[in-house]
């Protein structure tokens, strides 16, 4: 199955071993994101190692894995589906992910449940996958 995925999901799985960290490394998902979600957990590192027993070795280690895991796609891929994305997206923040959805024709899994506020793209929890 094909999922973009959302950063506080990878947020979660940075923090700790969690059913987040397990289903990123189940392999039964193709995972996507844009690009900058990369970019932003690098900014945000010390808030990360704030709220995880993780060494800074560790955290980059593992983000260095994500990075493979993860299907990561440039946000001049996702031009053709901004407009549609503005207009489906409850938060213009969360823009890409839907932009990526839109292109790639799959759902989200995001733990945001304001996403689930709109009825085009299917948004999965955590919690919903686990029991697929």
């Amino acid at each position: 199955m094909d999922l973009v995925v959302d950063a506080n999901v990878i947020f979660s799985a940075l923090i700790k071993d969690s059913f987040s960290y397990y289903l990123l490394f189940s392999g039964k998902f193709h995972l996507f994101t844009p690009e900058y979600i990369f970019t932003e957990f690098e900014k945000h590192k010390d808030e990360i190692l704030g709220k995880t027993e993780r060494t800074t070795e560790e955290f980059y280690k593992l983000l260095e894995v994500l990075k493979r895991r993860i299907t990561i796609v440039p946000l001049e891929e996702l031009t053709d589906y901004i407009e549609t994305a503005e207009k489906i997206s409850p938060d213009l923040g969360d823009m890409a992910y839907f932009a990526l959805a839109l292109k790639l024709n799959c759902s989200i899994w995001s733990n945001d449940k304001k996403l689930k506020q709109q009825d085009i793209i299917k948004v999965y929890h955590t919690h919903e996958l686990v029991n697929l």
